[in-house]
């Protein structure tokens, strides 16, 4: 796709969506605990990174199933927004979606990860906490609640949210970041 057709179809999606926004919600995500179950159990059994990953990546397609068609197509292009580093495109979709979908968490998720990548700590907590009381086992939100706390210099509290996510998850990537890191003795 063209790169300067994503703009022109996020405003397109958002600006559409406009009066159906303001009178409905998208339907409730799925119940995904019952799989979330098995693929925790899955990554904490895992004997090497790569079935880790599995696990991992396996959770985020959970995470990611949109609720309906245009909170998926929305998130399609909020994603798009976010690999072209085009963070104020990217928040004009997702401030769009979680007014649609407040009860879905990666939309929350994926807010926090944008005001993290622009270094709006602050915010990007509060995101990451309405995502958590959405989906209180969402390791990539925990991961990133300890993390976003470490840079915000809280480095005890981020070790110890870190330390929850690395218990569900043992192989997440950020668990070098732990001191000492996961698995050495204390």
């Amino acid at each position: 796709m063209n790169p300067r057709a994503i703009p022109l179809r996020l405003a397109a999606l958002v600006l559409l969506a406009g009066p159906a926004l303001a009178e409905e919600t998208c339907p409730p995500p799925a119940d995904i605990s019952a799989a979330l179950d098995v693929l925790i159990a899955d990554a904490q059994a895992a004997e090497s990174y790569m079935a880790g990953r599995d696990a991992f990546r396996d959770m985020f397609a959970l995470w990611a199933a949109a609720p309906d068609g245009w909170s998926g197509e929305l998130m399609d292009v909020i994603q798009e927004r976010i690999a072209a580093a085009d963070y104020p495109g990217a928040m004009k979709g997702l401030d769009a979606l979680v007014v649609y979908c407040p009860s879905w968490a990666e939309a929350w998720n994926q807010r926090a990860y944008v005001r993290f990548l622009q270094e709006d700590y602050p915010a990007a907590l509060e995101d990451i906490d309405r995502a958590l009381e959405l989906v209180p086992r969402h390791v990539a939100a925990l991961s990133g609640k300890g993390v976003t706390l470490m840079r915000m210099g809280e480095a005890e509290e981020g070790d110890r949210i870190l330390r929850e996510a690395v218990a569900l998850h043992p192989w997440l990537p950020e668990r070098g970041l732990l001191d000492p890191p996961a698995g050495a003795p204390r």
